[in-house]
C-alpha cells in the first residue's frame, strides 16, 4: 500500500487555507502541511481596521478556530521561515535549519507591502498595516484626532483611510500613480474619485514628490513630511504603494519568475509537482496574450480552490472573476470590489 500523499503549502492566507479545505475534500487520506512565517492563524488583514473599533484580541479576526485545523488534519507551522526550495529533492530548507519533504507544493505566500526605492532608507520612519501587531502599534501610536499621513494610497490603504477618518482622525493622502491600485482610472475619472474622497473627509495632495522622513521631538507629530514643496507633519506616517510578492526563497528553485511566479491557467509552474495561487502568481491570459495578476479576495480563493483540484489530478483552468471598476455608491462616497470579502 502506498504512502499517502504530502501536500505542502507556503503561506496561510485565503489562497493557501481554501486550497487545504479543497485538498482535504479531494484526498481524505493526504498529509497537508501549511508553512507560515507569521505567528498568527488565518486572520484576514483586511479587517485589521477593526482595532479601530476596540478589537484588541487577534482570535476575534481568526477566520476560522484552531480547533478547525485538528478536525480536518491539517498542521499549520508558524513562525517558521523557508529559505529555499529544492525540487530536485522535493524538500524546503528552513531557516532553522531543518527541511520539510513534500509531494506536492502550493506557493501561497501572498504579498508583502511595496516601498519604493527612494523611501527605502526610512523604513524605520514608517508605519506598516501587514499584521496584527502593526495594527495595534499604529492604535497606541495615535492621540485622539491625531494626523495619519498615508503614502500611496492603494485601495487596501483607502479601505484604511475611511475606518480613520469615521473614528475621528485627520487623514492626509500624499497621492501617487499608486492611488486606487489595483484599479486602473483614467485621468477624467481619477479627479471625480478625488472629489468623493475629500467629500469622505480625506485631505489629498497631488503632484508633490517626497523628499524625506524626519522623527520630531518638538513635542507635537512625531514624524515631518519632507515635500519637493514645504512639508507635512502628522503622529503617523503609513506607505500604501501595492503588493510586491513574497518569493526570496523561491530564487534558485528553477522555475520561472517575473515579477511573481509564471503559472499557466491551470497554475502550474515549470516544475511538474509545484503550483502557485494568489498574489503571488502572475497567470497566463490567453486573451490578453501575456501574464498578469489577479488580486482581490474572490479571485484569490477562487485561485487556492482551482489549484487543489489541479493538485488532485484535474485540469481546471482559472475563471477569471471579471475586475469590475471602481465607483462611486448612492451615498456618494467610493466603493470597490476590492473591498468585498465575503
Amino acid at each position: 500500500m502506498s504512502e499517502p500523499l504530502h501536500y505542502v503549502i507556503i503561506g496561510t492566507g485565503a489562497a493557501g487555507t481554501e486550497a487545504a479545505l479543497h485538498l482535504r475534500q479531494r484526498d481524505a487520506d493526504c498529509r497537508i502541511t501549511m508553512v507560515t512565517a507569521g505567528r498568527l492563524l488565518f486572520i484576514r488583514r483586511y479587517e485589521l481596521p477593526k482595532v479601530f473599533d476596540g478589537v484588541e484580541d487577534w482570535r476575534e479576526l481568526l477566520v476560522y478556530p484552531p480547533e478547525f485545523y485538528d478536525e480536518h488534519g491539517i498542521t499549520v507551522r508558524r513562525n517558521s521561515w523557508v529559505t529555499n526550495v529544492d525540487p530536485e529533492r522535493r524538500v524546503l530548507g528552513m531557516r532553522h535549519k531543518e527541511e520539510v519533504s513534500y509531494d506536492r507544493l502550493l506557493v501561497a505566500s501572498g504579498g508583502g507591502g511595496y516601498i519604493p526605492a527612494g523611501l527605502s532608507e526610512y523604513r524605520h520612519l514608517l508605519q506598516r498595516f501587514a499584521t496584527f501587531g502593526d495594527a495595534i502599534r499604529m492604535r497606541q501610536s495615535l492621540p485622539e484626532g491625531g494626523r495619519v499621513i498615508m503614502l500611496g494610497a492603494d485601495m487596501t490603504g483607502l479601505d484604511l483611510a475611511r475606518k480613520l477618518t469615521a473614528a475621528g482622525f485627520r487623514l492626509t493622502v500624499v497621492a501617487t500613480e499608486q492611488l486606487f491600485w489595483p484599479h486602473e482610472v483614467s485621468p477624467r475619472k481619477r479627479t471625480r474619485f478625488v472629489k468623493a474622497l475629500v467629500a469622505m473627509g480625506i485631505e489629498v495632495i497631488q503632484g508633490r514628490a517626497v523628499a524625506g522622513i524626519e522623527a520630531t521631538n518638538s513635542g507635537g507629530p512625531a514624524r515631518r513630511v519632507v515635500m519637493d514643496k514645504g512639508d507635512l507633519r502628522g503622529d503617523v506616517v503609513i506607505p500604501f504603494f501595492g503588493l510586491m510578492p513574497t518569493l526570496d526563497f523561491m530564487v534558485g528553485a528553477g522555475v520561472d519568475i517575473e515579477r511573481g511566479l509564471l503559472v499557466n491557467p491551470q497554475l502550474a509552474t515549470t516544475d511538474k509537482n509545484i503550483w502557485a495561487a494568489g498574489d503571488v502568481c502572475q497567470i497566463w491570459s490567453p486573451e490578453e496574450n501575456h501574464y498578469r495578476f489577479y488580486y482581490g479576495w474572490k479571485n484569490v480563493k477562487m485561485m487556492g480552490r482551482i489549484a487543489a483540484l489541479n493538485m488532485t489530478g484535474d485540469n481546471e483552468a482559472v475563471d477569471t472573476v471579471k475586475e469590475e471598476d471602481l465607483f462611486i455608491n448612492a451615498n456618494g462616497e467610493i466603493d470597490s470590489p476590492f473591498w468585498e470579502y465575503d
